[in-house]
């Protein structure tokens, strides 16, 4: 099934409510201003069906680019901000980059292309606007990978394929604790754009307490992130500040503490998660309150969309799907039936299928596999736990065992206090998961690290 290739974000920006704003930490955009106006100076013209790489350091620059470019330029690579410069040389070869888009000073990476244009939130007047003209290839890259990112090809056609809206009676603050620059962030900047929403945009080094206090400011009223992203913002003091009507989860696995301490902070908003994946698109949502999802969802096909589970692992055909890896390094996307395989293990128990971990990230003991998320939901089902990240460390005997650093929601005050929550987390364990898995030590620690994606930093 493809689908017809929609308008250009143009089109939904010029059809837009004018009171709608973009907003970062230090500058706000207006729908009427990007109508009248241009982010990129006198030099749009100069990037119409060029492959143009987006690479500001700004999140909201970046969104001004993308809803400039999309239509006028050949392609769009979207660069995240923490990809490893070295490996500028080989993604501008394989998208066939010749411009690039920045919004600070000019850098010796891109001497060689054809055009280096700025990107500002100061708008401009403009006389003429090239015409839409292309069918935009967008690239978004893959993380979590030590070499070179895959570039992932993708049609706004494909991007915008799950987006749909119901009638709201009062105007929709999108806000997103993901940087647009990766698919999840960028679902959420379609999403505000195509509903004529305003949004609200992360900062780089903002602290997590004053992101809230600006999502509170603005009124932010449909929020998403990560599972980490929420177990982080339940932490701080500042979530007091919002009250959203629709919280969305997607990127990790969404265990029922999760979902239950969000329903706890916000019990009349509407609280959903969703999969998705840069490669596969959006699978699914599921917005019963529960962890996993039914098992009916892979009978069948639902939106255009078809699951089934291979050896443990989900795979998706859907007109979501990207189309292609770029460049000649040889990585096939879709097998022979159309289907991507997403490298997410699924375990079905009874009527309901949970997702137990990635294919890649399992751990060896002695032969025995470990999932490390699912052991982390165990963990984090204990009331006094916040959130837990289990890692392997080696050992002579089995090649590996398990242990878990845990971030307790109030510090324990005694060393026996201490004790006793570790032996009440190890009970769990033993109650809920084969010995193999059980933790073997257990640390609390103040905080887990949170990579650029919004997923817990996992150790190599």
């Amino acid at each position: 099934m493809v689908r017809a290739e929609p308008p250009s974000l143009r089109h939904h920006i010029n059809n837009a409510p004018a009171d709608r704003f973009f907003f970062d930490r230090a500058a706000r955009v207006g729908v009427a201003a990007l109508v009248a106006g241009t982010s990129l100076g006198d030099r749009l013209a100069e990037l119409s069906g060029r492959s143009v790489l987006i690479a500001t350091t700004s999140q909201l620059t970046s969104a001004l680019a993308i809803l400039e470019l999309d239509g006028v330029a050949r392609r769009l690579t979207i660069l995240p901000p923490d990809v490893d410069r070295g490996h500028l040389p080989a993604l501008i070869a394989d998208a066939e980059i010749d411009a690039v888009v920045i919004d600070g000073e000019q850098s010796a990476e891109f001497a060689n292309l054809a055009a280096v244009v700025a990107c500002t939130p100061n708008l401009v007047p403009v006389a003429q606007r090239p015409p839409d003209r292309f069918p935009t290839e967008w690239i978004l890259l893959t993380s979590g990978t030590t070499g070179v990112p895959k570039m992932v090809v993708h049609s706004l056609a494909g991007l915008s394929t799950a987006i749909a809206f119901q009638a709201e009676t009062e105007p929709v603050v999108w806000g997103t604790f993901y940087d647009i620059r990766r698919y999840g962030g960028l679902q959420i900047l379609l999403r505000a754009v195509m509903g004529g929403a305003s949004l609200v945009l992360s900062s780089a080094g903002e602290p997590a307490a004053d992101h809230l206090v600006r999502l509170g400011r603005h009124g932010v009223t449909h929020l998403s992130g990560t599972p980490s992203h929420w177990r982080r913002a339940l932490m701080s003091p500042s979530i007091s500040q919002i009250s959203p009507r629709y919280v969305r989860l997607s990127g990790e696995i969404a265990d029922q503490p999760i979902l239950d301490a969000l329903r706890a902070a916000f019990p009349r908003a509407s609280i959903g998660h969703a999969y998705a994946s840069t490669e596969a698109g959006v699978g699914f949502a599921v917005n019963d309150g529960l962890a996993g999802f039914p098992a009916a969802y892979l009978d069948g096909v639902s939106n255009g969309v078809q699951m089934k589970v291979v050896n443990g692992s989900l795979r998706i055909r859907s007109p979501g799907n990207a189309s292609r890896y770029a460049g000649s390094r040889g990585a096939t996307l879709i097998d022979g039936d159309g289907f991507v395989d997403t490298g997410d293990m699924v375990e079905r128990r009874g009527d309901r299928c949970f997702f137990v971990g990635r294919k890649g990230g399992i751990i060896n003991i002695g032969g025995l596999k470990v999932h490390p998320e699912e052991v982390e939901a165990v963990i984090n089902r204990h009331p006094q736990v916040h959130m837990s990240l289990v890692r392997p460390k080696r050992s002579p005997f089995t090649g590996a065992i398990v242990i878990a650093d845990v971030v307790l929601k109030s510090p324990c005050k005694r060393a026996e206090d201490e004790s006793g929550v570790k032996d009440d987390i190890l009970k769990l364990c033993r109650g809920a998961l084969p010995r193999h898995k059980v933790p073997v030590a257990i640390s609390f620690v103040p905080v887990l690290a949170v990579a650029a994606t919004g997923k817990l930093a996992r150790r190599g």
